[in-house]
């Protein structure tokens, strides 16, 4: 059976004058996928990731995310996704469950709703001694295993991840990708840009953009055979050195 198609982009295009960011790409990424979306500093991929999140439009091409068109929707799709950004995104002069409450409310969940989600999310993490705790006084593995669950608490469509493990212990990124990998047992597509090589290879499929284009899309043993790679980064380092612009 088909999996059900929850990104779609065709022809996508956004250009700054007669600078063009993006550059025709277009893909699908289906429910419950982890998809990492790869490229060097000034391949473009922020540029589109953030048309993906209605926060920008695009100057041409087409695409739904979550089943709302980006270039009219983009309220809708707001409210159908999660959102990481790799700068820690949660408010650290709040405690824990305000931060909870705060972001749930943004989304237009119940009072009730919250509160018991609330409990369950701090049992899951172990974080219920750390209820009213302030969250800059947390570890920063600890902030990231909470802003990403504060990110999918009202169980969006897709949560787009953007370089989430940056700074943070091997031993804590192995930890979040185990929550993204349960996130997406439960249906949620998990949309991840990371420069760490060892992360694509837990992805279900990377595509690797290189001056505004898609230079690859495929499984990352696709990918390894398809470059007579080893590894991710060979990959990766090979399509990169063809890139002719940087930030």
């Amino acid at each position: 059976m088909e999996r059900e198609i929850v990104i779609h982009v065709e022809e996508l295009t956004k250009q700054f004058g007669n600078f063009t960011a993006v550059d025709h790409i277009s893909f699908d990424v289906v429910k419950g996928e982890v998809f990492g979306f790869l490229g060097a500093n000034g391949a473009g991929k922020t540029t589109a990731m953030r048309m993906l999140c209605g926060l920008s439009r695009p100057t041409s091409g087409t695409g739904t995310v979550a089943g709302y068109d980006i270039t009219r929707q983009y309220e809708a799709i707001k409210k159908n996704i999660g959102y990481m950004s790799q700068k820690f995104s949660l408010y650290e002069d709040l405690k824990v469950w305000e931060n909870i409450r705060l972001y749930a409310g943004i989304y237009g969940m119940k009072d009730t709703e919250i509160a018991r989600k609330t409990d369950e999310l701090l049992e899951r993490l172990n974080f219920a001694r750390e209820r009213n705790t302030m969250v800059k006084s947390l570890p920063l593995g600890w902030k990231q295993k909470l802003a990403f669950s504060v990110s999918i608490f009202h169980d969006p469509a897709i949560v787009f991840l953007d370089e989430p493990t940056g700074g943070v212990d091997p031993y804590t990124r192995r930890q979040f990708w185990e929550m993204i990998y349960e996130a997406a047992d439960r249906g949620i597509t998990v949309f991840v840009t990371t420069h760490y090589m060892d992360e694509a290879e837990y992805c279900d499929r990377v595509s690797i953009m290189v001056d505004g284009r898609i230079d690859a899309l495929g499984t990352p043993r696709e990918l390894k055979e398809r470059f007579c790679a080893r590894s991710m980064e060979e990959v990766f380092q090979g399509l990169a050195r063809k890139a002719s612009r940087a930030d």
